[in-house]
């Protein structure tokens, strides 16, 4: 079984994300973005995910998640907390390419 310590990880980057896009920290892992993703239907792609694996340090495993994302907008319209997941995940993707 793999661990995580996360005392010792870098989280120089996910801290930059959620000082850039503060909604990343009103995620509560719900559910909804996975479950109307056109992506996901056919792919492993999954928002909160992806969310998880960078609050872990876990980079490559989120952005290789993210490659399969087509900025659809259907995770956005359904989203309960109205994170604008689109701007999110641009932003993802500015910070840790």
């Amino acid at each position: 079984m793999k661990s995580i310590n996360l005392d010792t990880f870098d989280s120089t980057k996910y801290n930059k994300l959620c000082k850039m896009e503060p909604d990343v920290k009103k995620c509560m892992a719900c559910g909804s973005c996975a479950a109307s993703c056109t992506a996901a239907k056919y792919t492993d792609m999954n928002l909160r995910k992806v969310i998880l694996l960078l609050s872990r340090g876990l980079d490559k495993q989120a952005l290789d998640l993210l490659d399969k994302c087509m900025l659809c907008g259907k995770c956005f319209i359904v989203c309960p907390r109205g994170i604008n997941t689109r701007h999110l995940i641009t932003t993802i993707v500015e910070i840790y390419r």
